[in-house]
């Protein structure tokens, strides 16, 4: 009597499918994707979308670095981008131009990780440059 009660309640025996509570983002079926964006905060561009992940990246090769002081300087203002991008989806003109002077005093070091060059490049594209 069970197995009748699912199937007529769409259940698993009637092969429905029933979602009680989410929370989080989440899809279901072929060739979907989940966009997690905070009420209020306008969508990123494609170029603000490539400098965020280029931001994260550098900042976990940072850490598997020796820290200095050019890699501690650098690091805070990824860690202050990331957040200006995350909270208002982008990172504004003086950021951008904080952020690479961020990376060309940290040359030496930055020259070591591939993903330096990638924040780099978001960044030129991002300033016109």
């Amino acid at each position: 009597m069970a197995a009748n009660e699912d199937r007529d309640a769409g259940g698993p025996a009637g092969g429905g499918v029933h979602i009680s509570q989410v929370q989080g983002a989440f899809a279901v079926g072929n060739d979907n994707s989940v966009v997690n964006q905070q009420a209020g905060v306008p969508p990123r561009d494609p170029a603000q979308e490539e400098l965020l992940r280029a931001v994260r990246e550098l900042r976990g090769d940072l850490a598997r670095l020796v820290q200095s002081e050019e890699t501690a300087a650098l690091d805070a203002e990824l860690a202050d981008a990331q957040g200006e991008i995350e909270q208002s989806g982008q990172a504004g003109p003086g950021r951008l131009a904080r952020l690479r002077q961020a990376l060309a005093d940290a040359g030496a070091v930055t020259g070591l990780v591939a993903s330096a060059v990638a924040v780099s490049q978001a960044v030129g594209v991002l300033v016109g440059g």
